[in-house]
């Protein structure tokens, strides 16, 4: 064996050895969740992410509405406090999985720019005309990647937004609502979760 081979031998040993110890593709998912009037609920929408940031390494699982800090009757006269709150499993569970997305890195900056703006809005920051929780996820949504018409008339009905959003976007499908844990995310352009 020539010296050139073993030495072309050696550089191609080395980049294996150096692909091989690449970490493993991450990527953060976001599932669109809604739930309807009923009980002693009102309509909701949010959003829960979960997986791992490819360029930290940091383990996300989160997840993030928008609401009036008090229900009062005042929600139906102008705009009141409002709050960025996180959701309780309990909240999730009884909650419809609408459609997820995995974000790419940049997409996950941007919705977490979103939840930090909306979290420092000057107070009062909720209205129910204009700055509800269908609002909120429909900027999450476009920060996503995914195209959002803000239909007058669906601003008010979280699961009726949602589903409009999903059939704006043909390559997401309705995905289930994860009985146990959540749904390992992969890495791809915006896409439904199998």
């Amino acid at each position: 064996m020539s010296m050139r081979q073993a030495a072309l031998r050696f550089w191609l040993l080395a980049l294996l050895l150096l692909g091989a110890q690449a970490p493993a593709a991450a990527a953060v998912e976001i599932a669109f969740y809604s739930r309807e009037l009923g009980g002693n609920n009102f309509p909701h929408a949010f959003v829960a992410l979960h997986g791992i940031v490819d360029a930290t390494g940091e383990q996300v699982d989160t997840s993030y509405g928008f609401t009036a800090r008090a229900v009062t009757p005042a929600l139906l006269f102008g705009s009141v406090s409002g709050e960025v709150v996180v959701e309780g499993d309990r909240q999730i569970a009884r909650s419809t999985r609408q459609f997820a997305v995995t974000l790419s890195d940049e997409r996950y900056r941007a919705v977490m720019a979103v939840v930090d703006e909306w979290r420092n809005r000057p107070q009062p920051s909720y209205n129910l005309n204009h700055r509800n929780c269908v609002h909120f996820v429909a900027e999450l949504a476009r920060a996503a990647g995914l195209n959002v018409d803000e239909v007058p008339g669906l601003m008010k009905r979280p699961r009726s937004f949602l589903l409009h959003v999903l059939s704006l976007n043909p390559q997401l499908a309705p995905t289930p609502t994860p009985a146990a844990a959540p749904v390992a995310a992969t890495t791809a352009a915006p896409t439904a979760t199998p």
